[in-house]
């Protein structure tokens, strides 16, 4: 294990990597690079099965993982662009939960470094932050 003479000898260490083969982190990056991200992106498996995974019952209404996610991705760009001298932007999206019944809620889009130091940006729900 290495030593940090600043923090010691590390106890646990659980990697981007890791969280993305255990699920706790999804994938998106080939969605996000479609939509307009240069950045291996991830969404937080909260934000993943909470919004953008359509609730049962809104087949016929239109919504889907593809849709919701794009929309997500969309918003996230928006504010991405606005942002000056942050690592993190936040902003809000409205999804459809059940027929006439929005819920917006607010996200954070965050660009912190990745296994090997990388820039990756990841997308999360405030309570995952």
């Amino acid at each position: 294990m290495p030593n940090d003479k600043a923090f010691g000898n590390v106890i646990y260490s659980y990697s981007r990597a890791e969280a993305i083969a255990d699920g706790v982190l999804v994938d998106v990056t080939e969605q996000a690079k479609a939509t307009g991200f240069k950045l291996p992106t991830v969404v937080t498996d909260n934000l993943y099965h909470h919004y953008i995974e359509p609730p049962a019952g809104l087949a016929g209404e239109g919504q889907s993982v593809t849709g919701r996610l794009h929309d997500l991705l969309t918003l996230a760009l928006f504010a991405a662009k606005r942002a000056v001298n942050s690592d993190r932007v936040y902003f809000k999206v409205a999804f459809l939960m059940t027929p006439g019944h929005t819920e917006t809620v607010e996200v954070i889009a965050h660009i912190g470094p990745g296994d090997s130091a990388e820039p990756v940006l990841t997308i999360m729900l405030p309570e995952d932050d």
